[in-house]
């Protein structure tokens, strides 16, 4: 027995079997192998991380100005107590700094570091510096916050020829404030 197919009849098949709906996996076409996926979100777990990293660094920073600040104002109120002016005039001095490396998330090594930073192109806060929340590099300390440590910085500084320990109180209350404003945990 001969079977006759006519042509019409395999047209008809062919075009049947490459109209009927295929399986899901088959129309996605190719994917990205789940090893690279994972490595991938790794990755991104490591950038996040290191990003975390930076900002608990830079907290770190910032308690250890501000508890080298509180032993200079200990310095300063004993002096004062003791009438030792030389002395009261050097912790003064030495509290200015300290709350002026607060408004500058320290000193002039980290600002190095954080200009290493720029120039290849990292900013944590780029949003923020972009709304003028934040200046250029900076992680913690916010525009406002700055100025206001700036300022009582300033304030402590003028103290220093003849501090009188109620205005370094008083001082040091606003600089408390924004320290511990500032080391509120990130949300």
């Amino acid at each position: 027995m001969k079977l006759h197919v006519r042509p019409v009849i395999v047209v008809a098949l062919l075009a049947a079997v490459a109209l009927a709906p295929m399986p899901a996996a088959a129309q996605a076409g190719p994917s990205t192998p789940a090893e690279l996926v994972a490595t991938y979100k790794s990755l991104a777990d490591g950038i996040l991380s290191l990003k975390r990293t930076e900002e608990d660094l830079c907290r770190s920073i910032l308690a250890a100005a501000y508890a080298h600040g509180r032993v200079e104002l200990g310095r300063a109120q004993a002096a004062l107590k003791g009438g030792d002016a030389k002395a009261a005039q050097a912790a003064v001095e030495a509290l200015a700094a300290s709350v002026g490396q607060l408004a500058t998330e320290g000193d002039n090594a980290v600002a190095a570091v954080r200009k290493k930073l720029l120039d290849g192109g990292h900013h944590h806060n780029a949003a923020g510096e972009q709304q003028g929340v934040f200046d250029e590099g900076f992680v913690i300390v916010t525009k406002a916050a700055k100025g206001k440590l700036l300022a009582s910085s300033r304030a402590i500084g003028q103290m220093a020829s003849a501090p009188k320990a109620d205005a370094l109180d008083a001082e040091w209350k606003k600089v408390d404030a924004v320290f511990a404003e500032l080391m509120k945990p990130a949300r």
